[in-house]
């Protein structure tokens, strides 16, 4: 599929690349990157993403060049949409009549798009891109490493998930000879939170449960109002309830306005949260996954909980 998609990017010039509302760092740093990446090849290439850069992720180059809009405009002969199962998750409108290249590598991810190159067993998009690049001829600058790089890190849980190995450092080692700055790169990103999240970590472990090998935590929207904080605060709080020893499943439940809940999902390794995340029409990795559930809270608790205990065992 690779060879598919250098082929349909050699036969046109201008494209605008995307990734999946609420962007992690793989989507903001593979989206950069590969935007360099068809820059280098001659072509014209934009970024815009529907809610734009988040903070933590802002001092990547070229992220001050990104657009954030609802809606793709322009006469674009392609969309790259990175990391993403469906148009539906970048919501922009104006994708429906262009020609799609879909690169994903989430194991629930769908063939949506005209091309679709779709590899669960590449680490990371960044790892994707940096094999399009290689295939491409593109030489790898400290930006486009920087960006990669980041993706990477970020993607593995710090290289901590399931699935994380001896490729992934040798790709790790390739970015940083290409410039890659790793105690930059993890400074921006684990050592400049505001001062709202950590109020909101607060709010949440106040509320922390403990059930067997699950432990869930939530937020309200008056919590989040009290702490001044915004969504992008919410990004990282699952990982505290997943660093207690015995807990194998971790579950962050964030209200939102429509008496919906946003649950994140995180494992030690032992269940596969992309499954549980799959019955409620969201996704992601084995190790890491993301879906909406309906309210109130206690029967959103009360049916994520089913689903994991209905997963394979916790040991």
């Amino acid at each position: 599929m690779l060879e598919d998609v250098l082929r349909q990017i050699g036969q046109r010039e201008r494209f605008v690349l995307t990734s999946h509302a609420r962007p992690d760092g793989d989507a903001v740093g593979s989206a950069l990157a590969c935007c360099q990446v068809l820059r280098a090849m001659g072509k014209q290439a934009d970024v815009v993403l529907h809610d734009g850069v988040p903070r933590i992720y802002r001092s990547l180059p070229y992220a001050d060049e990104v657009v954030q809009s609802n809606r793709i405009l322009g006469s674009y002969e392609a969309a790259i949409i990175l990391e993403c199962d469906s148009i539906h998750r970048t919501r922009l409108e104006g994708l429906e009549n262009r020609f799609l290249i879909s690169i994903d590598h989430h194991s629930s991810g769908r063939p949506f798009a005209h091309v679709n190159w779709i590899d669960p067993h590449a680490v990371a998009t960044a790892e994707m891109v940096f094999r399009l690049a290689r295939e491409a001829g593109v030489s790898f600058s400290r930006e486009i490493a920087t960006c990669l790089y980041t993706a990477l890190m970020t993607d593995t849980g710090s290289f901590m998930f399931q699935g994380t190995n001896e490729n992934t450092f040798a790709l790790a080692r390739e970015l940083v000879l290409a410039g890659a700055d790793p105690a930059h790169c993890a400074r921006g990103i684990y050592f400049a939170h505001s001062v709202a999240k950590i109020r909101l970590l607060g709010e949440a472990l106040r509320n922390l449960n403990i059930d067997g090998h699950i432990g869930y935590v939530w937020v309200t929207q008056k919590q989040m109002e009290r702490c001044n904080a915004i969504e992008e605060d919410c990004e990282g709080l699952v990982n505290y309830v997943l660093s207690i020893g015995g807990v194998e499943v971790a579950v962050f439940f964030r209200e939102l306005p429509d008496n919906r809940f946003r649950v994140s999902l995180r494992s030690k390794g032992k269940l596969d949260v992309a499954q549980i995340a799959e019955t409620f029409g969201g996704g992601g990795h084995e190790c890491a996954s993301g879906c909406s559930v309906d309210g109130p809270l206690a029967d959103a608790v009360r049916e994520v909980l089913l689903q994991i205990r209905r997963g394979p065992s916790v040991q």
